[in-house]
């Protein structure tokens, strides 16, 4: 993965003022998808029928918190590439490596079901749900 830098340098992320409005919108969004993420769990469980479904679900949890830091840190990345640093921004406020090596494994396998129609286990969606938790 790039550094959060070369993000920066190729104009992918860029830097703003702070918006701490859109910010704090993207965190009631997300705190509410959370929400929603706990109630199709306990209902519905975890399987291999409703397993895209769990990973698009946390990978949107988990980037609207991202981004919402990123506005507030003064970033905004747009355009091809811009899941990816913001993946990598992760770094810059010290993230584990494993976590931030699972988070974009997750941003692949999105990409995948959303672009190529790839197809997850059950078994795989029990983790990320585990890791958004």
């Amino acid at each position: 993965m790039k550094s959060f830098e070369e993000f920066i340098e190729n104009r992918i992320v860029k830097m703003h003022t702070p918006d701490k409005s859109r910010a704090k919108f993207l965190l009631i969004e997300s705190g509410k998808s959370y929400n929603n993420l706990l109630i199709l769990e306990e209902k519905l469980g975890i399987n291999n029928d409703n397993a895209n479904l769990f990973l698009k679900i946390c990978y949107d949890v988990l980037m609207e918190i991202i981004r919402a830091k990123m506005l507030l840190d003064g970033y905004n990345a747009s355009g091809n590439g811009a899941h990816e640093a913001e993946v990598s921004y992760l770094s810059k406020i010290n993230f584990l490596e494993n976590d931030i090596k699972f988070l974009d494994q997750m941003r692949f396998f999105r990409n995948g079901i959303v672009y190529y129609g790839t197809i997850l286990e059950g078994e795989y969606a029990v983790k990320v749900v585990k890791f958004t938790k």
